[in-house]
């Protein structure tokens, strides 16, 4: 029997070194110490020794016992000490960090701007519309009194993707969609990035934003246009800003006009942003649909009349922020950004 208990015990001590984990540990303890553990059914046994044997028995097998009952005590504490070294470790708290910061998105000021104007035009009765950044010559250029070779095209000179495809450099390509779909009257307003091959400088870029708004209806007049600029203009800029409106030309509207307003800075006094003019920047073109347009979409020019304008939701956005640069908008600096 000696020669047993060496053998189980030298057998559970490499089994408690080898252990890896708490379950293991336990489990070992049942095999050995458990109620039918090995050392405990030896001890049983002692019973049937001599009584010459059993007390020297009796004692190796509790001084094994509690040996094996320290070495599974003492690989717990290494197992829980090596457990809370990993947790720490993944847990680790950097008091410098400021954790309480958490930066929040929102939308650009383009983006602002643009849900802006569009709540602005529905309660005025406008419908939103959105279209395609990439669309046909047809509805870009020819249905909007452009045909090939005419000089306006060279103002809005795109990008061409094909002999019939563009990307848009106006969004009155969707007022050509919506006139074409025949249902009247029409009050609406789309708006929209759009693409053209400008120089980039502190007013222009290849990519910008712009809204249109159209009406067609019977009875539609240019005092019409002008009152709705009038009531846009106000509701965005203030009651205090005044309007300018000066003859241009537009090959899709006939008289066709340009509209400046009041510097936001100087209120119309003049200072060095409006060139001591006290005007801003020009705001918007705008006229009345041109019967070409109308006949077209389908729509009979001598029964209804229209009119049209749009601006540069970039320009809005410069004008009523005081901005004299639009690379601002594009540039990605927070110090900007986060000013609005």
């Amino acid at each position: 029997m000696k020669d047993q208990v060496y053998k189980i015990t030298e057998t559970a001590k490499k089994r408690i070194d080898d252990a890896v984990s708490l379950k293991e540990l336990n489990d070992i303890k049942v095999k050995y110490l458990g109620k039918k553990g090995e050392i405990t059914s030896l001890l049983k046994s002692l019973s049937s020794l001599s009584k010459e044997e059993r007390p020297a028995m009796g004692k190796l097998l509790n001084e094994k016992r509690n040996e094996i009952d320290k070495l599974i005590l003492e690989k717990t504490e290494y197992l829980n000490k090596e457990k809370l070294n990993i947790k720490v470790k993944e847990e680790t708290i950097d008091v410098t960090a400021n954790r309480n910061k958490h930066d929040v998105g929102h939308f650009s000021l383009i983006n602002q701007t643009m849900a802006e104007l569009e709540g602005l035009f529905q309660k005025m009765g406008f419908d939103v519309v959105s279209g395609p950044e990439i669309d046909t010559v047809a509805n870009v250029f020819d249905d909007l009194n452009s045909p090939k070779n005419h000089p306006s095209r060279d103002l809005t000179d795109t990008f061409y993707l094909s002999d019939n495809v563009v990307l848009r450099p106006h969004t009155s390509s969707v007022q050509i969609r919506v006139m074409k779909q025949g249902k009247l009257p029409i009050r609406m307003v789309s708006a929209g990035r759009t693409f053209r091959n400008d120089e980039v400088d502190d007013t222009h870029s290849p990519m910008f934003h712009q809204m249109e708004c159209l009406v067609v209806d019977e009875g539609v007049s240019l005092a019409n246009l002008k009152d709705t600029i009038n009531i846009f203009i106000k509701n965005m800029f203030g009651d205090d800003v005044k309007t300018r409106f000066r003859p241009h030309y537009f090959p899709f509207t006939e008289p066709s006009l340009e509209v400046d307003v009041t510097c936001p800075i100087c209120k119309g006094k003049g200072c060095d942003a409006c060139n001591h003019t006290g005007w801003s920047m020009e705001l918007l073109g705008a006229g009345m649909v041109h019967p070409n347009v109308l006949e077209n979409c389908g729509i009979d020019s001598e029964k209804y009349t229209g009119f049209a304008f749009g601006m540069g939701v970039d320009r809005i956005a410069m004008v009523k922020h005081g901005i004299n640069d639009i690379r601002l908008l594009y540039d990605n600096d927070k110090r900007f950004i986060e000013q609005f």
